[in-house]
């Protein structure tokens, strides 16, 4: 079955650190993911780089954690954010139509640099324990491939892992450059670990490797 998603667009052109600073007042993500439609600002390290998820998301937004959680910040316009980079993100809490909660922006100033935090390491977890908790975070989850790799072009490719605790997805957004199907290991019964996004597609949970780096062969 063909994976459709919906993300709100904004016609917002971004000019990273230039703009009237807001006024909203800075809470932490897990905060800013329980404000409802109130305005507010939040700021962490950039996980997943603007655009990377453009395929699946139908946006150039990017992925954002602090030491509280970690959420999805949709944008329309390409902010050219690597991860590593640390900003302040003002907006409002959301939802893309298919369950992911994410942070909508709306203004060219809504999007400015902020002072270096540490880098999140990405969380350990099973397979079986992908759920609300996860959502947004940097995760990393070793398993056998059961399903897949799987076609759902033109959003991405599914594998499916189970680790014992219960099968998860993997999906691998086509805009990131990854092609699981020219990834000799990823085979049904090999033992892989995927560090990526932790996120949400309708009942399923998920993550979203960035990088070829992010998914490597187990012994």
């Amino acid at each position: 079955m063909n994976r459709s998603r919906f993300t709100a667009v904004f016609s917002a052109c971004l000019l990273l650190g230039t703009g009237t600073p807001s006024l909203a007042a800075v809470v932490s993500i897990a905060d800013a993911r329980a404000s409802g439609g109130n305005v507010v600002s939040i700021r962490g390290t950039v996980t997943v780089p603007a655009g990377a998820f453009a395929s699946s998301t139908f946006d150039q937004g990017f992925g954002l954690q602090d030491e509280t959680g970690g959420i999805y910040v949709t944008m329309s316009d390409n902010a050219g954010l690597i991860a590593g980079r640390h900003v302040r993100v003002t907006g409002t809490l959301g939802d893309d139509g298919y369950g992911l909660a994410v942070f909508q922006v709306a203004a060219a100033s809504d999007v400015r640099a902020a002072v270096p935090a540490p880098d999140p390491a990405p969380r350990t977890v099973t397979t079986g324990e992908l759920g609300e908790a996860t959502e947004g975070v940097l995760l990393d989850v070793s398993g056998t491939i059961t399903r897949g790799p799987n076609n759902d072009m033109p959003y991405g490719y599914s594998v499916f892992i189970d680790d014992g605790s219960g099968e998860t997805q993997v999906f691998i957004p086509a805009s990131t450059g990854v092609n699981p199907f020219r990834i000799p290991f990823l085979k049904t019964g090999n033992r892989i670990g995927v560090t990526g996004f932790g996120g949400q597609y309708q009942s399923q949970y998920e993550v979203l490797p960035r990088f070829r780096a992010d998914i490597r062969k187990l012994p």
